[in-house]
């Protein structure tokens, strides 16, 4: 995997994290190999990286991401700022994902699940096999350790970094 970033400027709105979002994603591309830097919006406002070279983009205000990793299937990356509330967290996280997996029961915060499961909804909903779906639909598991997330009989494994002010999330479909 080879990862991009680049810091969003001032004044920080959507023009400017969409640049920096292809800064990071010509980064990452460079690091991945690939001699196309360039990275198209499709006409559903998706990035369309290069082929054979799978990718993700996102951002904050302040920061834009991007992830590439060449031979897979499909990628996603999420990078999340917020606090979640507990009322957000109870909406997109289901019971068992709550009891299981937010601290103090599990080692995740909801900001870190909310990252999972939108980096997972990139890396599943990119080629289009499952219909249209909505991110909180997706449910989060745990097995030895390693996170994993669902819909209709897909899986991709997600990995998560909590940081102090933000949580990073990157899933993978092979």
């Amino acid at each position: 995997m080879s990862l991009g970033t680049a810091p969003v400027p001032p004044p920080h709105g959507p023009d400017e994290q969409f640049t920096a979002g292809r800064r990071a994603a010509a980064e990452a591309l460079a690091a991945a190999g690939s001699a196309e830097r360039t990275v198209p919006r499709a006409p559903d406002g998706r990035p369309l990286f290069p082929r054979g070279f799978p990718g993700s983009i996102s951002h904050t205000g302040r920061l834009a991401v991007a992830a590439v990793v060449p031979g897979a299937a499909a990628v996603g990356v999420d990078i999340e700022p917020a606090v979640i509330p507990p009322r957000v967290a109870a909406f997109i996280l289901r019971e068992a994902e709550r009891r299981r997996l937010l601290v103090p029961a599990g080692p995740y915060t909801a900001r870190d699940l909310f990252a999972a499961k939108e980096a997972a909804f990139k890396a599943m909903n990119s080629l289009r096999t499952l219909g249209e779906f909505l991110f909180w639909q997706i449910t989060l598991g745990q097995s030895g350790g390693a996170l994993t997330a669902s819909y209709r009989g897909e899986s991709v494994p997600v990995w998560v970094r909590p940081e102090a002010d933000l949580s990073f999330a990157v899933a993978i479909r092979l």
